[in-house]
């Protein structure tokens, strides 16, 4: 039996409790779970792509099928070149879907094998966003709630002004 490929692109920028809640579940439903971690030329990252790539791989180590990787370009492309089976979406709200659901019919008529899994986000995740913490981490906030001790050292040492 082929082992099935999903992927869960984003731009984790920085990755929150909210998409390790999605990463988590979705590898114990798929044979092989492929982070993508997307350059977003539409969006000002505080991390580089390759400070999110590692501090993606370090909160993730100990999911033996869970890779992480980065990526550039369409979405559809990501998912052809890696020979995926669906594409994993983590929905916190109505908007959320209404948004993912919309770029994933838009998807489909590129590419109409296209699979998208809808993961609802824990209820307790449902207002942590990147942007959230980005905002606290430049008004020197607590950051606990949102992101593990690894991942808010690293926004504390983009805003070390903040946090002395």
């Amino acid at each position: 039996m082929k082992e099935t490929i999903w992927i869960y692109p984003g731009s984790f920028d920085p990755v929150t409790y909210g998409h390790l809640n999605i990463i988590e579940r979705a590898a114990k439903l798929c044979g092989k779970l492929v982070v993508g971690v997307l350059e977003n030329s539409d969006k000002t990252s505080l991390f580089s792509m390759d400070e999110r790539v590692n501090m993606l791989r370090e909160v993730v180590k100990g999911l033996d099928n869970v890779e992480v990787t980065s990526f550039s370009g369409l979405q559809a492309d990501f998912y052809k070149q890696r020979h995926a089976d669906a594409v994993v979406r983590g929905i916190r709200d109505d908007r959320d879907y209404d948004y993912e659901l919309f770029l994933a019919r838009g998807i489909q008529m590129l590419i109409p094998e296209y699979e998208v899994v809808f993961l609802a986000t824990d209820l307790k995740y449902a207002c942590v966003n990147s942007s959230t913490v980005r905002a606290l981490g430049a008004y020197g906030g607590e950051l606990s709630p949102f992101v593990p001790s690894y991942i808010e050292q690293k926004v504390k040492e983009k805003f070390k002004e903040k946090y002395l």
